[in-house]
């Protein structure tokens, strides 16, 4: 049975230069079930030098404030998903675009919504952001729920804006911004 969202914990933690292994068998684990609902990247990601290059690019993001990348671990201490804070804008924006994804075997549990209300309070605060922005594919509607849950407004909608496949689909797009 899944858990109420409620009872969700995780806790995220900044990948480092330790976690090759663990997210390389996280990524090669959940690939089929990521590249059936976003697009897939380059087979070189798929290896240890691959995701070794991906943490030292986060490392260098976080370091210049270009963004933030997250492992979302449950209570046991097993990786469940990942969150990012991508394309950060300072000057007359403060923003930056929220991306996360679940495994397969952990969606349902409550972990998406609990791991996008600690990024949300991580960015308004430590991070002195003012607003973020997130995309679900309009079908998503898991997705959606997750961004409601967690105050996101939806702002608009993009038809025929993502292609996976061959096959076209329209974007949400929602927003939330800091308490005033």
């Amino acid at each position: 049975m899944a858990s109420n969202v409620a009872d969700a914990t995780v806790a995220l933690r900044s990948p480092g230069h330790s976690d090759v292994r663990e997210l390389l068998d996280f990524e090669l684990r959940n690939r089929q079930f990521f590249e059936a609902n976003i697009n897939a990247r380059l087979p070189f990601y798929y290896s240890a030098a691959g995701v070794a290059q991906a943490i030292e690019t986060a490392l260098a993001d976080a370091a210049h404030d270009r963004g933030y990348q997250f492992l979302v671990k449950d209570d046991a201490g097993d990786l469940v998903g990942r969150a990012n804070l991508s394309g950060v804008k300072r000057a007359h924006y403060h923003s930056a675009v929220l991306g996360y994804r679940i495994a397969e075997s952990a969606g349902g549990k409550g972990y998406a919504s609990e791991a996008v209300r600690q990024v949300v309070a991580l960015a308004f605060s430590q991070l002195g952001l003012l607003r973020i922005e997130a995309d679900a594919r309009a079908e998503n509607a898991a997705s959606v729920r997750v961004l409601e849950r967690n105050g996101f407004v939806q702002y608009g909608r993009s038809k025929r804006s993502f292609e996976l496949g061959g096959v076209w689909y329209d974007r949400l797009h929602f927003e939330r911004h800091a308490d005033a």
